[in-house]
């Protein structure tokens, strides 16, 4: 067994939601092990070109694509476009893109239920079979989110599709497999909700068993186990302190 961190020297990334966050800092990750990255943004314009500058700062390739995933049609293309600006193909897909809206199944709408399920779970499926279709080795990382073990009464859609996302990530593992592995990271508390306080964001420490909130370098740690482990396909790693074994010990 080698000791050396392996290369990801002439792969190409595309990663959805680079643009801010966590879809940010896995472009830079992937970058410092050598792969050139597709950048891909919304409405996030201003981060993605700040994506954009790291990647390149560390001497990697970098090509932005906008696409509105809510859309099928924008999905269904983005990886044709993203192919295009690469001039090379796509060898690692990691879907990010994410939105987190409040809804409770008492009252939410179709309609909200639907923009959740397209953006994250069909666009991500879309996006997948278009990996396959190339007819060459890949890997897919999908994002969850450790509350698809538990019952998020406030995010209803976004719990809904997030499951689902769960189980394409087993189907996929299963359907596209032996060249392509499919596997899925859920985070747990790793950065704080839009318009949380520190304290407020401190305080989900106490859900979990280690007693702290993590960190986005966790998730780049689970991000490059995966990629440095191709006998390892339709696992889901929780990162999240152990919160998902709460009341779920033998689950």
């Amino acid at each position: 067994m080698s000791d050396a961190t392996p290369s990801l020297a002439g792969v190409v990334a595309l990663i959805t939601g680079a643009g801010m966050r966590l879809g940010k800092a896995m472009a830079q990750a992937l970058a410092a092990r050598g792969a050139d990255v597709v950048v891909h943004y919304h409405r996030s314009a201003e981060g993605a070109n700040q994506t954009l500058s790291a990647v390149e700062a560390l001497g990697r390739r970098a090509w932005p694509v906008q696409a509105d995933l809510g859309k099928s049609d924008q999905a269904e293309g983005l990886f044709s476009r993203a192919i295009a600006a690469a001039g090379a193909p796509v060898d690692i897909l990691i879907n990010s893109a994410s939105f987190f809206e409040s809804s409770r199944i008492t009252t939410v709408s179709i309609e909200d239920i639907l923009a959740n399920l397209q953006v994250h779970a069909f666009a991500p499926l879309l996006l997948s079979r278009a990996l396959a279709a190339q007819g060459r080795p890949g890997r897919i990382i999908n994002l969850l989110d450790t509350r698809i073990v538990d019952y998020d009464r406030e995010h209803a859609a976004y719990h809904l599709s997030k499951r689902m996302l769960f189980t394409l990530t087993r189907m996929l593992a299963l359907e596209l497999a032996p060249q392509v592995s499919v596997n899925a990271i859920a985070p747990g508390a790793i950065l704080p909700a839009a318009g949380a306080t520190p304290e407020q964001f401190e305080q989900l420490a106490q859900a979990a068993p280690l007693a702290r909130v993590g960190s986005p370098d966790d998730i780049i740690k689970a991000i490059l186990f995966l990629l440095d482990s191709p006998f390892i396909t339709g696992q889901v790693i929780f990162v999240d302190g152990g919160r998902h074994m709460r009341g779920n010990v033998y689950g």
